[in-house]
């Protein structure tokens, strides 16, 4: 799917804003994202109206960029003089039929002079001449940087003395691609052939394969002077394929520009294959981690054994506010120790922290929280139900023994008794004596005594069984506060995985890196491609 430029910068933005609120993008690399310039010539008019072509006199003070202008008008529009720098303020040049419908507001009105003609040859072609960019006056440098985005071609003013000027020339590589250009050593009259050749080697190593050149002078009547030829070529340039093919390509530098800084954003983000060595060297970061807690807890777990087993009959009716915490600071430094080293590593992976900080920060603050919750709840589960398995089922069978052995007992000595007095009336022999009441006695007294007393002694102890729920609890808080840890990193990888599948297709959006710029035929009037640099 093939997106304008303008579409992609706010999808750019868009995902700037939510990857800086994320903490995955640093507070400069979001601004560079959404503080792209959207500028262009065409921004200028009315989104249906055909436009000019925007061709500007650039160059450094002194070097007679706006005598240039001022000869292509035929009078003097342009302020000139010897003192530098000369120009403090954009100078317009156009037909009077021609209106800039949307100037933009951050231009200040005060430094625009413009000028109108009535030349029907010349309508199609907005003039400005710019001040000087090598000025002092920092003011004017900023002037050159808002109108440049805005020109379709520029052509560059040099003089014999001055065609290596340092700031001229890191200007040139810095716009190189966005402009067509058209370079012009005035003051010929006083400069060299060498010189020319010179200036066309820079311009050759600067992108500019078969450069377009003039020779022009101020002085009249000089027989190797190029105005006429450079102008020509302007009125050449001056329709509507020429400027199709100009915002066509002017798109696609844009377009190979914002790829570039999101390839160097993606980078900043980190790869995602990464997140799986994280992982794994958390495991047995936190395996040590809990082994260094098992062993400190294991005091506190007997005192807080102690504690449960003292209030075992009121702890479901009390907050037991005067209990202590299992977690304490020791406990919370231990985890805080190894959280930070996870935090650690993964700026050695080159990964974000700032997510990830954001994510572990929830499991410290619920640390405490996990294990205590746990602690108490099976430690109540151990009071309900003390001692293991098999002390449960025999208890079970000592208390059964204890009703039924005594009634047994009892039916015994009731049923000796009755076949004794039966007995005893048909043979009229003596009757059940005192030894058999007292061993009846005896009989069903022990049969009582003997599972009671076994009962008693039989009852498991409270604190061992506090302790055991404690001891199950702290491994199901440790448990629970691993699968947060691993929960919390796989939604920070999870995210990672969102946000640069979102800027692979933004990449992608700006086409390939390799595509050729759109150019005109080689053969084609005028030539445009000696006009562009080579990328």
């Amino acid at each position: 799917m093939a997106y304008d430029y303008s579409d992609l910068v706010e999808k750019t933005r868009a995902w700037a804003e939510q990857a800086s609120a994320g903490g995955w993008l640093g507070q400069d690399a979001a601004e560079q994202l959404t503080e792209l310039d959207t500028r262009s010539p065409d921004s200028l008019f009315g989104q249906h109206q055909s436009r000019p072509l925007i061709v500007a006199f650039m160059g450094g003070s002194g070097v007679g960029k706006s005598t240039l202008l001022n000869r292509l008008a035929g009078k003097p529009i342009a302020r000139t003089g010897i003192a530098r720098p000369t120009s403090h303020e954009v100078t317009l040049y156009h037909h009077y039929s021609v209106a800039l419908q949307q100037l933009p507001e951050h231009f200040p009105l005060s430094q625009i002079n413009i000028a109108h003609h009535d030349d029907e040859g010349r309508k199609h072609i907005i003039w400005v001449d710019m001040p000087d960019f090598d000025s002092t006056e920092l003011s004017n440098r900023q002037l050159v940087l808002r109108w440049l985005p805005h020109v379709d071609v520029l052509v560059y003013v040099v003089s014999p003395e001055r065609y290596r000027d340092e700031k001229a020339w890191q200007l040139l590589l810095a716009e190189g691609a966005r402009h067509a250009w058209l370079f012009v050593m005035n003051q010929w009259d006083i400069g060299l052939p060498e010189q020319f050749d010179d200036f066309r080697q820079q311009l050759h190593k600067a992108g500019f394969f078969e450069p377009v050149m003039f020779k022009t002078a101020c002085t009249e009547h000089l027989q190797t002077d190029e105005f006429a030829a450079l102008e020509a070529t302007i009125n050449a340039l001056c329709n509507s394929h020429v400027v199709e093919q100009l915002e066509r390509r002017g798109q696609q530098v844009r377009k190979q520009e914002l790829r570039q800084k999101l390839q160097k954003t993606h980078a900043q983000l980190g790869q995602h294959e990464l997140f799986g060595q994280l992982q794994a060297y958390w495991n047995p970061q936190w395996s040590r981690t809990a082994g260094i807690l098992r062993q400190g807890f294991a005091w506190p777990l007997q005192a807080l054994a102690s504690f449960y087993a003292e209030h075992a009959a009121d702890l479901l009716f009390s907050t037991q506010k005067d209990k202590a915490s299992l977690w304490d600071s020791w406990a919370q430094a231990r985890f805080d120790d190894a959280l930070d080293n996870l935090v650690i590593h993964a700026s050695q992976l080159s990964l974000p922290i700032t997510p990830l900080r954001r994510a572990l920060l929830e499991v410290r603050g619920k640390a405490e929280k996990i294990v205590d919750s746990q602690t108490e709840l099976s430690v109540r589960k151990a009071l309900v139900n003390p001692g293991n398995v098999v002390q449960r089922s025999f208890l079970k069978f000592v208390r059964f023994c204890e009703i039924t052995l005594p009634l047994v007992a009892m039916a015994w000595a009731g049923y000796r008794l009755f076949v004794g007095y039966y007995h005893s009336n048909q043979t009229n022999s003596h009757y059940l004596g005192v030894d058999f009441a007292i061993h009846s006695v005896l009989l069903i007294g022990l049969a009582w005594l003997l599972p009671f007393f076994i009962l008693r002694k039989s009852q498991p102890s409270l604190k061992k069984s506090a302790l055991r729920g404690l001891h199950k609890g702290l491994e199901n808080a440790l448990s629970s506060l691993d699968h947060e840890l691993s929960e919390a990193l796989n939604r920070v990888q999870s995210q990672h995985l969102e946000h640069s599948e979102q800027l692979y297709r933004l990449i992608a959006w700006c086409g390939d890196k390799n595509a050729n710029q759109p150019r005109m035929p080689a053969d084609a009037s005028p030539p445009l491609n000696r006009m562009l640099m080579e990328n």
